[in-house]
């Protein structure tokens, strides 16, 4: 299989990283920035992630940044990579994504995960009524249908509780899963299903045909829906190919550590010296990631492609110089041949325009300006 002979779709998950040296308010900034330009490359939809506690990740609230990412874009879908719902109050969910689908009809993604995106005593505080029973989450996904399909049940008080605003569209239900269990609720509930590549690289293929072969179609999808979450980063230098695997090698091996406060740099990476242990959990993580250079990675999502029969990608980038995350967005584009779309231009005076360190990305310079 080839990338030239079948039409992907190709979408970003912004975890809205902190740099080194910067701060959580570029990060946003940097976020808009990104948002306008895969608008306007031919990006599917833009997820963005909900953390907490942490102080390397900008986002703990989606809903929030949708509302502003979709009045900066005009076509692409804008959603949530995801809603933690065990988080928060199944009604006002329902709410808040009524709102935005009331605001931006027909571009709106609702993806929802059951992990707590941070430690379980912020979660804790985040809903005190959380109790981490998985029954508790299935319980919210059955309210959830139906506050948005305006369906009676026992979440609802059999229908006395309404989510307001009552509008015609819905947003589009995504589960994610980085597990088969989940790949079953998507299935049962009748929701799109995004694996998690980028969480655990273990059982992927499998859980998406078990979400296949179980999909019960619902009052917002007649058929399955598929898409693979996975760390990327393409550049047509290779010295930058191997800083920037060097660098989430390092990222993800100190997550799984602990040390989620570290903002990693290149040259911490590349000194880093891996115990025997350390670097096999470098190479097993390195199958939750696609680095390299457009000839490189041509045939490692082909392979992905295939070994998980999906037409969709979801990329999240971790670059040290935030200017070349914006130029591998491009290169995956350009790799994926999506289709650039005509959008006018737009922007706002409190927005600082990027800047570009050399003239090859003057392509990148029109887009976002």
């Amino acid at each position: 299989m080839s990338l030239t002979s079948n039409k992907f779709r190709l979408s970003v998950l912004d975890q809205t990283p902190i740099s080194k040296g910067s701060d959580a308010l570029a990060a946003l900034q940097q976020s808009i920035q990104l948002a306008r330009l895969t608008d306007r490359l031919g990006y599917t939809r833009y997820w963005l992630s909900e953390h907490h506690n942490t102080t390397t990740l900008a986002g703990p609230a989606p809903e929030i940044l949708i509302a502003r990412l979709a009045a900066e874009t005009r076509q692409m879908r804008i959603g949530s990579g995801g809603i933690m719902l065990p988080n928060h109050s199944t009604l006002k969910v329902a709410e808040n994504f009524r709102l935005l689908e009331a605001l931006y009809p027909g571009r709106i993604d609702l993806g929802l995960g059951r992990a707590p995106g941070g430690d379980r005593l912020t979660a804790q505080l985040l809903n005190p009524g959380n109790t981490f029973d998985p029954q508790e989450y299935i319980k919210q996904l059955r309210d959830l249908e139906s506050f948005l399909t305006d369906t009676p049940g026992p979440g609802n008080f059999e229908g006395k509780i309404r989510a307001i605003p009552h509008i015609d569209t819905r947003p589009e239900l995504w589960m994610l899963t980085s597990s088969g269990e989940s790949a079953f609720l998507a299935a049962h509930f009748g929701m799109a299903l995004c694996y998690a590549q980028f969480i655990n690289p273990i059982g992927g293929p499998e859980a998406i045909r078990a979400y296949r072969s179980r999909f019960k179609p619902s009052a917002t999808l007649e058929q399955p829906v598929t898409a693979v979450g996975i760390f990327a980063f393409c550049s047509d230098d290779p010295r930058k190919v191997h800083e920037t695997q060097a660098l989430i090698d390092y990222r993800l091996l100190g997550f799984e550590k602990g040390q989620y406060d570290e903002i990693p740099t290149v040259a911490a990476a590349l000194a880093y010296e891996y115990t025997p242990a350390e670097w096999q959990r470098v190479l097993h993580n390195r199958r939750r990631t696609a680095v390299g250079t457009p000839e490189q990675l041509r045939d490692r999502f082909a392979g992905l492609a295939a070994d998980f029969d999906v037409d969709e990608f979801i990329i999240s980038t971790f670059t040290e110089d935030p200017t070349d995350r914006l130029r591998s967005y491009e290169l995956f584009a350009q790799l994926f041949e999506l289709t650039p779309r005509e959008i006018p231009n737009f922007k706002h005076e409190a927005d600082p325009a990027p800047a570009y360190p050399d003239d090859s990305t003057n392509s990148l310079r029109a887009a976002t300006s």
